[in-house]
C-alpha cells in the first residue's frame, strides 16, 4: 500500500503549480534548521543536567514527560488555528484570515495562563500522584525544575500560536531567526546557570523561561505588521464566537489527541520509574535522541499544514491529494537519511554525557530500535496525518491515535516492559508497534479519500 502511495504521477496539472519545488525547498529548510535548532538545545539541557548527577537527570526527564502534556495541547492549539488561517489564506479571505488570527491568539493566552495558574498551584501533588516511587533526590530535583518551567507556558503558547501564523503565510525564515535568538539565549543561560553559578536544575529551567519570553515578545511584535496576510489588531481584544467555535472544532480533537499521547506517555514514565535510577537516567537520555531522530517528520508538519491547507481552502482537492503525496515522498527520504546520520553520529554525541557504562549500553539499545523504525513509519503515523487534519479530518486522527497510543501502547508496554522483564527496552517496542498501527490506519484513511468529504470554512 505505502508503496504505491509514494509512488509519483507522471502528470502534474497546472492548477497543482502555487508550490514549485522552489516553493517548498524554502518552506522547508527553515522549519527543518528550527526544529534542529530547538532539539538539539534540548540535547545541551539533558548534556549539562548530567555534570549534576543522574538523579537531576532523571528528575528532569520525568518533569518534561509531564510539562510536555500541556506543552503540545499549546501547539496543538496553534496547529488547530493554523489549518483555518492557511485555508483562509489560499480561499482569498484575509478579512476572515485576521479574525482567526486574532482569535488564535486570544485562545492560546486564555488556555495556558489558566494551565499554568492551576498546575503550579498543584506542582508537588501532580509529581508525587505520577512518580511517587522515585528517590528523595530525584523527586526534589523534577518539583523544583517543574515550577519554573511552568512560568513560560503562556509564553510558549503564545509564541507557537504567531509562528502557526507565519507557517500559514510560508513565512518560515522569520520563525528560524527568531528560533535562533530563542535557543542561543538558552544555550548561554544554561552555561551560565550550570557551570558559573551553580544553579543545577534551577539554572537550566530559567534560562529556558527567559529564552521563550524573549522569543515571544519578538513574535508578538512581528505579527502585528498590518502589510502581513495574517497579523493581529485590536480584534485579539475581542471575542468572536463563530470564529473562535470553527477554531476549537480543529483545535480541540487535536489537543485531544497530543494531550493523550502524552498523558500515555507519562502513564509510561510512571512504569519506567518503577524500574530503577539507572533505567530512568538511560530512558531520559534516549528521549533527547529520539526527540532528535524524529527531527524531520517534526519540520514536515507544518508543512502539510500550510500547503494542504492552501489548495484544500482554494477549493483543488486534486492539489491536495497531489501534494500529499510529493510531501511523503519527500519526509520518507529525509527522515530516512537523517535517521542513518544521527545513527552514525550516536557514539560520538553520547561520549559527551556522563554516565555509567551500564546506562551508556543501554542508551545505545533504545536508540537502535528506535531509529531504525523511525524512518520508515513515523513519516506516515504522523506527518501524513498532519495532511488529513489540514483537510479537516481531525477526528478521525484523534480516535486512531488513543487507539494506537492510549490502548496499544500502554497495554503492549506493561506486558513487555513489566510482565516480561524486558523493562525500558520493552516499552521502546511498544513504541514502535504503536507507529505500526497508526501508519496502518492513516493509510487505510487516505485511501477511502473520506478526508475531502470535510468543510471547515463556511
Amino acid at each position: 500500500m505505502l508503496a504505491r502511495l509514494i509512488e509519483p504521477r507522471r502528470s502534474r496539472p497546472a492548477s497543482r503549480q502555487h508550490f514549485s519545488n522552489r516553493d517548498l525547498v524554502h518552506l522547508i529548510y527553515p522549519v527543518v534548521i528550527e526544529q534542529f535548532l530547538a532539539l538539539l538545545v534540548g540535547m545541551i539541557d539533558t548534556m549539562m543536567i548530567s555534570n549534576a548527577g543522574e538523579s537531576a537527570v532523571s528528575g528532569v526527564a520525568l518533569t518534561n514527560q509531564l510539562a510536555n502534556v500541556f506543552i503540545l495541547v499549546f501547539t496543538s492549539l496553534a496547529a488547530g488555528g493554523a489549518v483555518i488561517a492557511s485555508q483562509y489564506v489560499g480561499h482569498g479571505d484575509r478579512e476572515k484570515g485576521v479574525t482567526a488570527s486574532c482569535q488564535l491568539l486570544r485562545i492560546a493566552g486564555f488556555v495556558s495562563l489558566g494551565i499554568s495558574l492551576v498546575l503550579f498551584g498543584l506542582c508537588t501533588p501532580v509529581f508525587d500522584l505520577l512518580f511517587g516511587q522515585v528517590t528523595p533526590e530525584v523527586r526534589s530535583a523534577g518539583t523544583r525544575y517543574l515550577r519554573i518551567i511552568i512560568c513560560s507556558f503562556p509564553f510558549l503558547a503564545l509564541y507557537n500560536a504567531c509562528t502557526a501564523l507565519y507557517r500559514s503565510m510560508s513565512h518560515t525564515r522569520e520563525v528560524m531567526y527568531t528560533s535562533i535568538i530563542m535557543n542561543v539565549l538558552n544555550v548561554i543561560g544554561n552555561a551560565i546557570g550550570i557551570f558559573v553559578l551553580h544553579a543545577g536544575v534551577e539554572g537550566v529551567a530559567y534560562s529556558t523561561l527567559i529564552a521563550r519570553a524573549v522569543a515571544c515578545l519578538i513574535m508578538l511584535f512581528g505579527i502585528r505588521n498590518k502589510s502581513l496576510t495574517l497579523h493581529i489588531d485590536r480584534g485579539v481584544l475581542h471575542p468572536v464566537p463563530d470564529m473562535r467555535r470553527r477554531i476549537l472544532r480543529i483545535a480541540i480533537p487535536n489537543a485531544l489527541e497530543h494531550g493523550l499521547f502524552h498523558v500515555a506517555k507519562v502513564a509510561l514514565s510512571s512504569l519506567v520509574a518503577l524500574f530503577g535510577t539507572i533505567q530512568i537516567a538511560a530512558n531520559g537520555v534516549a528521549q533527547s535522541f529520539w526527540s532528535m531522530s524524529f527531527l524531520f517528520n517534526n519540520a514536515m508538519a507544518p508543512v502539510f499544514i500550510t500547503v494542504v491547507g492552501w489548495y484544500v481552502g482554494a477549493g483543488d482537492l486534486e492539489g491536495a491529494d497531489y501534494s500529499m503525496r510529493k510531501l511523503l515522498r519527500i519526509t520518507l527520504l529525509g527522515s530516512i537519511l537523517w535517521n542513518v546520520v544521527f545513527l552514525a553520529l550516536m557514539p560520538l554525541i553520547l561520549g559527551l554525557y556522563v554516565l555509567t557504562p551500564v546506562t551508556h549500553a543501554l542508551v545505545v539499545r533504545l536508540c537502535l530500535i528506535h531509529n531504525m523504525a523511525d524512518g520508515i513509519l513515523c513519516p506516515v503515523s504522523y506527518s501524513f496525518a498532519d495532511g488529513l487534519k489540514a483537510a479537516g479530518d481531525v477526528k478521525f486522527n484523534l480516535y486512531a491515535g488513543i487507539f494506537s497510543t492510549v490502548v496499544c501502547r500502554v497495554i503492549l508496554a506493561w506486558l513487555l516492559g513489566l510482565q516480561l522483564g524486558l523493562g525500558v527496552t520493552g516499552v521502546a517496542i511498544a513504541m514502535v508497534l504503536d507507529w505500526a498501527i497508526k501508519a496502518s490506519l492513516t493509510l487505510a484513511r487516505y485511501r477511502s479519500r473520506k478526508w475531502t468529504q470535510f468543510h471547515v470554512l463556511e
